[in-house]
């Protein structure tokens, strides 16, 4: 039996009161969201901040995607929010095995990002440690970024290599590449502007569900 590959709707924002509507909205089409945050520092943007976070209780199954120069700041706030997965970025100056065990002991899985220019053998060593591996397709940061087809082969080979790892594709994923994307072999497409900023969410998430598993 094939089993169905997820659409995640992903949010990005620096307000707290739009975090919360565009999370509720959501919430009315699907079960799953990821919440994108945004430190200025390993990226240029920045989104909200930890403290926009206190007290907040999301409606629906999340993962934090942490595009953050220290991910530890995050976990707790994210663990008290309802979150189920952290995922942070390889490519950070830190140490990996102390990032992965404080997710776990906090009893959060952990999924490991990848930029465009990593290469499979650079994070090999980690991925038997990992829940998921979230493979960006465009240089994050930004909303709306262009895609980079050529990450489809990373992907490709990833899977040949590790069939049973969860792998997602963020960045960059709209209705007309959805096609493409799904043969890489991906469990999950993470999607942002060709959904918050479609004018109808639910219709943009669906066409891309959709066309992800046909």
């Amino acid at each position: 039996m094939k089993t169905e590959k997820n659409v995640v709707p992903a949010i990005l924002t620096d307000k707290k009161e739009k975090l919360l509507d565009m999370v509720d909205n959501c919430s009315q089409f699907c079960n799953y969201v990821q919440i994108d945050i945004m430190d200025g520092v390993f990226v240029p943007s920045k989104s909200i901040s930890v403290a926009d976070l206190k007290g907040v209780r999301f409606p629906v199954k999340s993962e934090a995607h942490l595009m953050v120069a220290k991910p530890l700041e995050w976990i707790e706030a994210f663990k008290n929010a309802g979150s189920h997965r952290i995922i942070y970025h390889f490519e950070i100056p830190n140490e990996h095995l102390r990032i992965i065990e404080a997710i776990k002991k906090l009893n959060l899985e952990v999924g490991l990002a990848i930029n465009p220019s990593t290469k499979i053998k650079d994070f090999s060593f980690l991925v038997d440690k990992l829940d998921s591996v979230l493979f960006m397709s465009v240089i994050p940061g930004f909303y709306g970024s262009k895609f980079i087809p050529e990450v489809l082969d990373k992907i490709k080979e990833f899977k040949k290599i590790y069939p049973g790892k969860c792998t997602g594709i963020d960045g960059g994923v709209k209705a007309e590449n959805t096609s493409t994307i799904a043969q890489s072999g991906v469990d999950y497409v993470c999607v942002g502007s060709a959904i918050l900023n479609a004018a109808n969410p639910k219709n943009a998430y669906l066409e891309i569900k959709d066309l992800l598993n046909e």
